[in-house]
C-alpha cells in the first residue's frame, strides 16, 4: 500500500514555499500597470519630397486617417512655397492601450528649384522640442512634461534616381545627430524586385561611404531564440525597406487586401514577398518603438543637454571674469536658447554690458568719487596731525624716564669699587 502525504504535510510544504517567495517577482506586473494607466506617447517625423507616398504610408501604417483636412497643392503654389512644419496628433487605443501618436510633416521639403540648407527649418524644430524639453525638465513644474521629441524620422528616397542625391545625402548628414534616421525607399511598386535588390545595395553603400549615421538596430544576446535573431538580422538587411502604402481594399482570389490594382495583376501591401511594409510597421510598433525612444532620450537630447550646460557654463565664467576686471557684483547672464548660440552674440552682451558700466562710472559715480577723495585726503591729514602730536609727546615720555635713569646711576654706581 502506498503512503499517501496527510493534508496537514500537504498544507506545510506550501507555507514553506510562500515563506520562501518574497514578492519582487510581481515587479513587471506593477510597471506594466502603471505605464498602461498612464499611456505612451510616439512622435513620427516624416520627410521627403512630395509625391513619394508619405502620407499614404503614414495612414497604412497606423489605420488612421490623419491628412483628411489637408488642401493639396497645385503645380505653381508648390513652387512658390517654402518648408513648413506640420503636426498631426490622435489618439490610438488597443486593447486597453492608448498612444498618443504625433506625426511631423514637412511639406514643400525638396519641391524648390534651389533647396539650399531646406533641411535647416527641420533641425530647428527638432532643437526646439529639444529646448523645451530642457526648460520644462529644467523647471518647477517637473511632473507633468509633454514630450513634444522627436523620436523617429522616416526620410523617404526617390526610386527613380541611382541611389541618394546629394540633398538626401545632406538632410541625412545635418540630422543624423539629432534624431533616429530610417530611410525608407519609396513607391517600391515602380520597381522589379531585381532593381529593389541593387537600389538598396547601393544606397546602403553611400550611406557608409558618406559616414551617415542612421538608426542602428541593437544587437542580440547570446541567450535570443534563434527566430528573434533572424528576424532581426533580416531588419538589418531590409535597409533602406522598400514600401507601398495604399488606403484601398481590393478583392484579390476571393481575399480583401489592402493594395493596388494595376491592369497585370494586385500588389499587396501586407504581403511581404511584394514589399518591406509588414517588416517596416512592426519595428516600428511592435519591436523597436521603445528603443527609439531610448535612444532619442539617452543619446540625442542628451548630447543636446550636455551642449546647453556647457555653454552656460562658459557664459558664467566669462561674466565672472568680467566682474573682477571690472569690480561689479552682478551674476545675471542670458540662458542659451540652444547649442547654436554664436559666441559674437554672447560678445555683443558682453561689450553692451561694459558699455553700460563704463557710461554708469563716467557720469553717476565720477561726483561721489571726488567727493570721496577730498573726504580721504582729510581724513589722512588729520591722521598725520595725530600722528604727529602723538609721536612728539611720545618722544618726551621716552626722554623723562632716560634723564631719571642717568641721575639715578650718579648716585648709585653699579658696581662698588675694587670689584
Amino acid at each position: 500500500m502506498e503512503n499517501v502525504a496527510a493534508p496537514s504535510e500537504i498544507n506545510s510544504d506550501v507555507e514553506d514555499q510562500d515563506k520562501e517567495y518574497v514578492g519582487f517577482a510581481t515587479l513587471p506586473n506593477q510597471v506594466h500597470r502603471k505605464s498602461v494607466k498612464k499611456g505612451f506617447d510616439f512622435t513620427l517625423m516624416v520627410a521627403g519630397e512630395s509625391g513619394l507616398g508619405k502620407s499614404t504610408l503614414v495612414n497604412s501604417l497606423f489605420l488612421t486617417d490623419l491628412y483628411k483636412d489637408r488642401k493639396l497643392l497645385n503645380a505653381e503654389e508648390r513652387i512658390t512655397q517654402t518648408v513648413e512644419i506640420t503636426k498631426h496628433t490622435v489618439d490610438i487605443e488597443e486593447k486597453g492601450v492608448k498612444l498618443k501618436l504625433t506625426i511631423v510633416d514637412t511639406p514643400g521639403f525638396g519641391d524648390a528649384v534651389n533647396n539650399t540648407e531646406c533641411w535647416k527649418s527641420v533641425a530647428d524644430y527638432i532643437d526646439q522640442q529639444f529646448e523645451q524639453y530642457f526648460r520644462d525638465e529644467s523647471g518647477l513644474n517637473r511632473k507633468n512634461i509633454q514630450d513634444n521629441r522627436v523620436h523617429c524620422c522616416l526620410y523617404f528616397i526617390s526610386p527613380f534616381g541611382h541611389g541618394l542625391r546629394p540633398l538626401d545625402v545632406e538632410f541625412m548628414k545635418a540630422l543624423h545627430e539629432k534624431v533616429n534616421i530610417v530611410p525608407v525607399l519609396a513607391k517600391a511598386d515602380t520597381l522589379t524586385p531585381s532593381e529593389v535588390k541593387k537600389k538598396k545595395f547601393k544606397i546602403r553603400e553611400e550611406i557608409e561611404q558618406y559616414g551617415i549615421k542612421i538608426y542602428q538596430f541593437p544587437d542580440c544576446d547570446s541567450d535570443e531564440d534563434e527566430e528573434f535573431k533572424q528576424q532581426d538580422q533580416e531588419l538589418k538587411d531590409s535597409i533602406p525597406f522598400a514600401v507601398i502604402g495604399s488606403n484601398t481594399v481590393v478583392e484579390a482570389k476571393g481575399r480583401r487586401v489592402r493594395g493596388r490594382l494595376y491592369p497585370w495583376g494586385i500588389v499587396e501591401v501586407e504581403n511581404s514577398a511584394h514589399c518591406d511594409f509588414v517588416k517596416l510597421r512592426n519595428m516600428l510598433v511592435r519591436t523597436h518603438m521603445q528603443d527609439l525612444k531610448d535612444v532619442t532620450r539617452e543619446t540625442h537630447y542628451e548630447n543636446y543637454r550636455a551642449h546647453c550646460i556647457q555653454s552656460m557654463t562658459r557664459m558664467v565664467v566669462k561674466e565672472r571674469n568680467r566682474n573682477k576686471l571690472t569690480r561689479e557684483s552682478g551674476t545675471d547672464f542670458p540662458i542659451p536658447t540652444g547649442p547654436g548660440l554664436a559666441d559674437t552674440e554672447t560678445e555683443k552682451l558682453i561689450r553692451e554690458k561694459d558699455e553700460e558700466v563704463r557710461h554708469r562710472a563716467e557720469h553717476g559715480h565720477g561726483h561721489d568719487h571726488q567727493h570721496g577723495h577730498d573726504l580721504n585726503n582729510e581724513h589722512v591729514h588729520e591722521h598725520n596731525h595725530g600722528h604727529d602730536h602723538e609721536h612728539e609727546h611720545g618722544h618726551e615720555q621716552h626722554q623723562d624716564p632716560h634723564v631719571e635713569h642717568e641721575a639715578h646711576s650718579e648716585h648709585h654706581p653699579p658696581y662698588p669699587e675694587g670689584s
